[in-house]
């Protein structure tokens, strides 16, 4: 599974802005006051020798006042289910009391520490860490979290003991379809893994919390083999209360990380809600194929099934692409059609699409829609070859690649998807640009522009090149 990396310190050192640096999104709020962040906030880190799951956290305050008290439970909560802790101070305060008092507790967690001075940026490392090593922890190491200074260097560090061909060796290729299901607490998650493989094999119960644990269940139907990872509930993270339960969000996005399909299951008796659509963009996150399943469908009247419908379409518009489906987990109603869905995104996640058609869908995307002038000049997106599967990752090789707006390259994604059928898959795209051979600065290709797993709202085909004889 993938190592746990939890950020702490005291408040407004920075751990917010470390997190958004190493997760490559804008998910935690930075601001300049103490306290922002109160729970914990789970990611899936992209800087660093292998993947990881990262925590930020809201600080830990050795006499809290007020909402200072919920904070440091959540941290310490946090520090509890952690592998590696990456301790955070502030560079421009200076070392302070709260700090000696933060390293003491840390070390009294027995989990390994890494020590990293921030806000360094403009300041010789050497005296920005000098007071530092009075705290035992090692050498500190200076960053400047904002401008990713450092960064890197810190995560090479810190998870130094994890050899990237192991931490990939516990998801091996064995022809297995790996699924995930996930959802909040009772929501029918262990009934609907007992009907599809035909057992009993998982303890299910009206009570939530039942499944404290990732359980893994091979099984075969329709003559294909599926490995089934029936994941403990993710619920609020104030509800989180024991220590059983402590580990159950990292160990379910330690779950999606490993599938290749995840079932997210919502109660239809429940109201969408933004934990729902939270645990939603974490598989989004990392790009696995999705499946919506609204279970308990079989008792709702009639004339309330038309407002479940109208909440998914609003609170869950993000993943427009992702099918629904409505069954009854305890009475087998849909199940049959949500086990032939699940091959379907399986295969469309895994397609291997040739370099030629790529290239080809890509010129006739842009006769139909070119991509807007910048500067009075025309991007230029030349050709596109596949980069990985699981999600689709398409690379397009090109000019002012790094000026391509968000829109355009869901336009592109779009054309992808129906192109190619990729469906329930969501659609990474990556932009290059061509080296140009006379710049000493620019002697190689690069990438410019990562875009995260592509959003789209279009349902239906479009009439691609192999339509046009």
């Amino acid at each position: 599974m993938l190592p746990v990396v939890v950020l702490v310190g005291r408040p407004n050192v920075g751990k917010s802005t470390l997190f958004n640096r190493l997760t490559g999104t804008q998910d935690a709020i930075v601001a300049d006051l103490p306290g922002v962040t109160r729970d914990r906030q789970y990611g899936y880190g992209r800087m660093g020798p292998v993947p990881y799951v990262v925590v930020d956290t809201g600080g830990l305050v050795e006499q809290p006042a007020g909402i200072e008290s919920p904070m440091r439970l959540q941290t310490e909560r946090a520090v509890a289910e952690a592998d590696v802790l990456i301790f955070l101070a502030d560079a421009r305060s200076g070392l302070t009391p709260q700090d000696h008092w933060v390293a003491r507790e840390l070390r009294r967690s027995g989990k390994p520490v890494w020590l990293a001075i921030n806000k360094a940026e403009g300041l010789d490392p050497s005296t920005a860490t000098a007071d530092f090593h009075s705290l035992g922890l090692g050498d500190p190491l200076a960053i400047a979290a904002a401008h990713g200074e450092g960064c890197r260097e810190l995560m090479e560090q810190a998870l130094s003991a994890y050899d990237s061909d192991e931490v990939a060796a516990d998801t091996p290729d064995d022809g297995r379809i790996r699924i995930a299901v996930i959802g909040r607490p009772n929501v029918g998650k262990s009934t609907l893994v007992n009907r599809l493989i035909g057992e009993e094999r998982v303890i299910a119960s009206d009570l939530p919390g039942t499944t404290r644990d990732s359980v893994f269940v091979p099984f075969e139907r329709d003559d294909r083999e599926f490995t089934l990872i029936d994941t403990a509930g993710v619920r609020r993270r104030g509800k989180v209360v024991d220590a059983i339960e402590r580990a159950s969000v990292s160990r379910t996005l330690q779950a999606i990380d490993t599938a290749h399909v995840v079932i997210f299951v919502v109660d239809a008796h429940d109201s969408i809600g933004e934990q729902d659509a939270s645990v939603l963009g974490l598989a989004l996150q990392r790009g696995r194929a999705l499946l919506i399943t609204v279970n308990k469908w079989d008792g709702i009247p009639s004339e309330q099934r038309d407002e479940i419908r109208r909440q998914l379409e609003v609170k869950l518009d993000f993943v427009p692409y992702a099918p629904v489906h409505f069954i009854s987990a305890r009475h087998g109603t849909g199940v049959g059609e949500l086990v032939a869905a699940t091959i379907h995104a399986y295969d469309a996640a895994m397609t291997e699409i040739p370099t030629a058609r790529l290239t080809q869908t890509l010129e006739w995307a842009m006769s139909r829609h070119q991509p807007p002038l910048i500067r009075g000049r025309r991007i230029k997106l030349r050709y596109a070859h596949q980069g990985g599967r699981n999600p689709p990752r398409i690379i397009i090789h090109g000019n002012q690649t790094s000026q391509v707006p968000d829109a355009y390259t869901r336009y592109l994604a779009n054309v992808f998807r129906k192109e190619f059928e990729l469906f329930a898959s969501p659609v990474a795209i990556e932009y290059r640009t061509s080296s140009n051979p006379y710049s000493r600065a620019d002697q190689r290709p690069s990438v410019v522009k990562t875009r995260a797993i592509v959003k789209s709202k279009a349902r239906g085909r479009a009439p691609g090149p192999r339509k046009r004889g």
